[in-house]
């Protein structure tokens, strides 16, 4: 458990991971043409499976498009993915923490 929080600890203020979570929730719906509005998504809820239904293929999508926007590369194979997509805070989070744009 600490590992995972040193995994999601971030530098960024509370105001940025927020600005970060707001955009996220925007772009996953956008891309992925979710019937949810952007402010209707949970920050809790899990987004894989469960919480929004996402897959394997979206959650590809939304690191492809973390990576155009944010400039944080995320790996299919990373053993830490199960942390960084736990839930749009755990996303936001790690993507405010290291983004380089």
């Amino acid at each position: 458990m600490k590992q995972n929080a040193q995994l999601l600890s971030a530098s960024a203020t509370g105001s940025a991971i927020a600005e970060v979570r707001q955009n996220l929730a925007r772009l996953i719906t956008q891309t992925l043409n979710l019937d949810v509005a952007p402010e209707d998504i949970d920050p809790e809820a899990p987004i894989y499976g469960e919480g929004l239904g996402l897959d394997s293929i979206d959650v590809l999508e939304i690191a492809l498009i973390i990576s155009k926007e944010y400039g944080v590369e995320l790996k299919a194979d990373s053993a830490e993915n199960h942390v960084i997509f736990k839930s749009l805070n755990a996303l936001s989070e790690f993507v405010a923490g290291r983004r380089t744009r």
